[in-house]
């Protein structure tokens, strides 16, 4: 039975084998990705996906306003965390724009 030693001599040369062959064959895989890529017309979304947490653009530009505060005139869309004049009040009926 072989020792601790020469076991791990032999892994070192293994792992050095295996480092050696990979090294050999990264290079035609790439290749032949690339080629493949060329040949359809791959996009990196069409291989990767979209990436995660990537916001989307958004289409309509600005929201908006849906209400006014009489007293200052500030307006909200509606939409995100409602502004201090605002966020206590259960009916917000009386605050819709007319627009």
């Amino acid at each position: 039975m072989a020792t601790y030693k020469e076991l791990k001599a032999q892994m070192a040369v293994l792992e050095e084998q295996a480092a050696m062959a990979r090294a050999a064959e990264f290079d035609e895989v790439l290749a032949d990705i690339r080629l493949k890529i060329a040949e359809y017309g791959f996009t990196a979304r069409d291989i990767f996906g979209r990436a995660r947490g990537a916001r989307t653009t958004s289409v309509g530009g600005v929201v908006p306003a849906k209400y006014r505060d009489p007293k200052s005139g500030a307006t909200w869309s509606g939409r995100g965390r409602a502004p201090s004049w605002i966020k206590d009040v259960k009916n917000r009926n009386r605050y819709l724009t007319s627009d």
